[in-house]
C-alpha cells in the first residue's frame, strides 16, 4: 500500500516482550507501519539483549528512521547468578515491569517531544492497559502465537471453572469441547499457567499471574492485531472471536515476506554451505532438525534422535549448537558425513522453501509452524512447553499436517516410524497435500487484495486518525 500522510505528527509507543520469538514479529509489524505512515514517530521499548538482537540481525538501511529503539531494565540484579530455572529471566523482567517501561516512556515523551496517540503492546504484557487508560490513548496487544491459544487465554476462568478442581485421573484427556473451534485441544495440551493441576507449584508467579489476568484485560483492548491469516481458522472459531472482538485484525504471518522474496545470492547466506548440500539431495528427501533458539532437547534425546536418522537412512540436516555436539554418539559425525549435515545455524526460511526438504523435525513453536506451512513442508513435532503442545494437536488433529512424537519424548523407534510415515507412506503423501493446500491459501490471503492488507490497512487508518 501507498504510505498515508497524516496532517499531525502521532506518536505510537510500542512495548515489546523480550523473549523468545516474541519480539521479533512485533518489531516486523512496527517496521511495516512506519514505512505506510512515515510522519508518525514509533518509540520501541525492550530490553538491550533484546534490541540488540533485533536491530543487528536487521539491515540498517531497512529500518525506517522513524523507528527509535529505547532499552528498558531487564530486572537482573547486579552480579546475578543464574540458576538452570528455564524461566528465570523471564520472572526477573516480569517483577522489573510495569516500572521499567514507564521510566521509558517519560525519556521518550521528553526527547521526542510528541505526545503519545497510542499504545502497541506484545499481549503478554496486560498491564498495558492500565497505562493507555492513564494517558487516555487506545491500546492495541498484538497476539504472536496461533488463535487457539489466544482463545484459551479468553476462556481461561471458564476453563479453571470446569477443570481446576477435577479430580479424574483421567481429566488430562478431556478436551474443550464447550469452546467454539477448540473442541480438539486437550486439557494437557494446555500452557501451564492456565491450569493448576498442569503445574507442580500451585502458587502462582509474577509471570503467571501477568498471563492470568489476559482474558480480562484484553476486551479493553482498541483492537487486537493477530500474526495470523483469517482464512486459515475453523469457522467456529473465527466467528467466537469476531463476536467478542469486533475489531480483531489478522494481519499475516509477521516473520515471513508473503510471497516470498527471490532468493538471495548463495555467498550472502549460506555460510555453512547447506544450501548447496540442499541443491545436491533428491527432492523431498531431507528431514531438516531444528528445535529453535529457546527449546533445549535433553541429552538423552539428542543420542536418540541421532541414532534414529542414522539407522533410518534419511538425508538430514541438522540445526545444533557447537556446545550439543558432544552429546551426540561417538563417531556419529564422521558415519553420517555422506548422509547428512550438521550445522550451528540454518537460515530456516531458504531451507523449508528448498525443493529437497521434506520434513520438518520440530519444536512446534509458533513461528517454525507458520513457516513450515508457508512452504508446503509436513512436520513431526516434539513439544516442549509454552504454547508447542496446542500447536501440537492442531497440526496433527485439527490441520492434519504432520505428526506429534508419542509421547512428547524422542525415541529411536518412535522417530524411525515417524520419518517413514511422513516420507514414505500414504499417510506422509496426504500431509504434504493438505500442507500445500495451506500454503496456496496463505499465498492468496497474503497478496494485494489479500484479507492481511486489508486488515492491515484498517489497522494504519486507525492509527493515522
Amino acid at each position: 500500500m501507498l504510505p498515508i500522510e497524516s496532517s499531525r505528527k502521532q506518536h505510537v509507543v510500542v512495548m515489546a516482550f523480550p523473549f523468545g520469538t516474541h519480539a521479533i514479529p512485533l518489531f516486523n509489524l512496527v517496521r511495516k507501519l512506519a514505512i505506510a505512515i512515515p510522519n508518525t514517530h514509533f518509540s520501541f521499548f525492550n530490553t538491550y539483549n533484546s534490541n540488540k538482537l533485533i536491530f543487528l540481525a536487521s539491515n540498517s538501511s531497512n529500518i525506517p528512521s522513524n523507528i527509535k529503539a529505547y532499552n528498558i531494565g531487564d530486572g537482573v540484579p547486579m552480579n546475578n547468578v543464574f540458576t538452570n530455572h528455564p524461566i528465570e529471566a523471564v520472572e526477573l523482567f516480569v517483577k522489573a515491569t510495569p516500572e521499567n517501561f514507564y521510566k521509558g516512556l517519560e525519556a521518550a515523551i521528553t526527547e521526542i517531544g510528541i505526545k503519545i496517540s497510542s499504545l502497541i503492546t506484545d499481549a503478554f504484557l496486560s498491564f498495558a492497559v492500565v497505562i493507555s487508560k492513564e494517558m487516555n490513548v487506545p491500546w492495541i496487544p498484538v497476539w504472536v502465537s496461533v488463535p487457539y491459544t489466544f482463545s484459551i487465554h479468553v476462556y481461561i476462568d471458564l476453563i479453571r471453572q470446569l477443570y481446576e478442581n477435577d479430580e479424574d485421573s483421567d481429566s488430562g484427556d478431556k478436551t474443550l469441547e464447550l469452546i467454539p473451534g477448540l473442541s480438539k485441544i486437550h486439557i494437557k495440551d494446555l500452557p501451564d499457567v492456565i491450569l493448576p493441576i498442569n503445574r507442580t507449584n500451585l502458587e502462582e508467579s509474577p509471570f503467571e499471574c501477568m498471563l492470568s489476568k489476559l482474558g480480562r484485560m484484553l476486551p479493553q483492548s482498541a483492537n487486537v492485531d493477530m500474526n495470523f491469516y483469517q482464512e486459515l481458522y475453523p469457522i467456529p472459531l473465527l466467528d467466537d472471536l469476531k463476536s467478542k472482538f469486533p475489531n480483531l485484525l489478522n494481519v499475516g504471518y509477521l516473520t515471513l515476506s508473503m510471497p516470498p522474496p527471490p532468493p538471495p545470492l548463495l555467498s550472502d547466506l549460506d555460510v555453512t554451505g547447506c544450501l548447496s548440500w540442499l541443491d545436491r539431495q533428491k527432492a523431498m528427501s531431507v528431514a531438516y532438525i531444528s528445535f529453535g533458539t529457546v527449546a533445549t532437547l535433553p541429552h538423552n534425546e539428542t543420542l536418540e534422535l541421532a541414532e534414529a536418522v542414522e539407522a533410518s537412512g534419511v538425508p538430514f540436516l541438522w540445526s545444533l549448537k557447537d556446545k550439543w555436539k558432544d552429546y551426540l554418539p561417538n563417531g556419529f559425525l564422521e558415519r553420517t558425513s555422506m548422509q547428512g549435515k550438521v550445522i550451528p545455524w540454518a537460515p530456516q526460511t531458504q531451507v523449508l522453501a528448498h525443493s529437497s526438504t521434506g520434513v520438518f523435525v520440530t519444536h512446534f513453536g509458533s513461528n517454525s509452524v507458520n513457516e513450515s506451512i508457508a512452504n508446503g513442508v509436513p512436520m513431526i513435532g516434539r513439544p516442549f512447553f509454552g504454547d508447542h503442545p496446542v500447536n501440537g494437536r492442531i497440526v496433527e488433529e485439527i490441520q492434519g499436517i504432520g505428526l506429534r512424537v508419542e509421547g512428547d519424548v524422542l525415541t529411536k523407534s518412535r522417530v524411525i516410524k515417524s520419518l517413514e510415515l511422513v516420507l514414505v507412506h500414504e499417510q506422509g503423501k496426504e500431509m504434504r497435500k493438505k500442507v500445500q493446500s495451506l500454503k496456496e491459501i496463505v499465498l492468496k490471503a497474503a497478496g494485494p487484495n489479500g484479507s492481511a492488507a486489508k486488515d492491515f490497512k484498517t489497522l494504519v487508518e486507525k492509527l493515522s486518525m
